[in-house]
């Protein structure tokens, strides 16, 4: 039996996912230091200044935690589900899932020179590789020409 790199490209993706979600909802602090560095200011003066800041930034952190799992479950179910079709919708579906999610958090943790961008950028890769492997099963032709 052929190994299906496209399939479990997806299902790496969605399992990184699903972990960066759980991280997101329960272990990442309010701020971190590079936000402080970031903004120009420390965190006592973000604080003293805004005092229920690090509440709200739990609870969005919390909303943002879940819509990744979301993403990591959907991506993964379709790098489970046994007779994907892959057509030129679900190519576009995965490439813009891809793009607006983890390629767009990645793009933007470079922007802010993030001291986790190339972790990201490395969870990147098995998305960029189901790009990639995006195969009919019966052919080793790709779907786009």
């Amino acid at each position: 039996m052929k190994t299906n790199y496209f399939k479990l490209a997806l299902l790496a993706e969605g399992i990184i996912l699903i972990g960066m979600g759980t991280y997101f909802i329960f272990l990442r602090p309010a701020m971190l230091p590079e936000d402080s560095i970031y903004i120009g200011t420390n965190q006592q003066e973000i604080i003293k200044h805004a005092p229920g800041i690090t509440l709200w930034l739990d609870k969005v952190f919390s909303v943002l935690g879940g819509y990744i799992i979301a993403t990591g479950l959907l991506i993964a179910n379709i790098g489970a589900i046994e007779d994907h079709k892959r057509s030129i919708v679900s190519f576009v579906v995965l490439l813009v899932a891809g793009s607006s999610s983890i390629g767009l958090m990645t793009v933007v943790n470079f922007m802010i020179d993030s001291d986790f961008k190339w972790l990201l950028l490395s969870f990147t890769i098995p998305w960029i590789f189901s790009l990639l492997t995006f195969y009919r099963p019966e052919s080793s032709k790709p779907i786009i020409k």
